[in-house]
């Protein structure tokens, strides 16, 4: 099976260069069906900021999804999800991830924390390989991409996959109207 392309990022296989993935993405992967179909591609660690990637690497922000972490709480108890959006959209938190947490207020998870839960650096918190009490949202627009470049939990690498493979990701809900422009 060959593995998706974008613009100047020619990927390998994850079996390949598990070198180039974070401890917790390494093991989702290991036991997830489709790791076949995606792919790791090894960049500058210094443009692993969406911007800054798709720029130097002629990646269109609209095959680029970015992995937002956001809490809220409830009667005392926290609520966290993980929303992945493409690029050139936003994740609406203040409303629909806020109505599906069942919060009062939403906001984004403290660096620190999301780096520390997740065990992957910031710039490359990925949807595969979260902690398993975080929910995982995915816009439908991710899903419509033929191609995805996503993070790889290290900031010197991207994955690259079929976009409607994010759906197929343990615990992924596709959210309507989640992401806007």
């Amino acid at each position: 099976m060959s593995l998706p392309t974008v613009a100047a990022l020619a990927p390998v296989g994850v079996t390949e260069r598990p070198d180039l993935l974070a401890d917790p993405v390494r093991s989702a992967l290991a036991d997830w069906p489709h790791s076949g179909r995606v792919g790791v591609v090894e960049i500058d660690p210094g443009l692993a900021d969406t911007a800054a990637m798709s720029e130097a690497y002629a990646v269109p922000m609209n095959l680029s999804a970015n992995c937002v972490v956001v809490m809220g709480r409830r009667g005392g108890e926290e609520r966290i999800a993980a929303c992945v959006v493409l690029a050139d959209m936003r994740a609406d938190v203040n409303d629909v991830v806020r109505r599906l947490l069942e919060v009062r207020k939403a906001s984004f998870l403290s660096m620190e924390r999301a780096i520390d839960e997740a065990g992957m650096e910031y710039g490359g918190i990925t949807p595969v390989g979260l902690p398993t009490h975080w929910r995982l949202l995915v816009a439908p627009e991710v899903l419509a991409a033929s191609v995805v470049v996503i993070g790889s939990g290290v900031r010197r690498s991207k994955l690259v996959l079929p976009g409607a493979l994010v759906a197929e990701l343990p615990r992924a809900e596709v959210v309507e109207r989640l992401a806007f422009v």
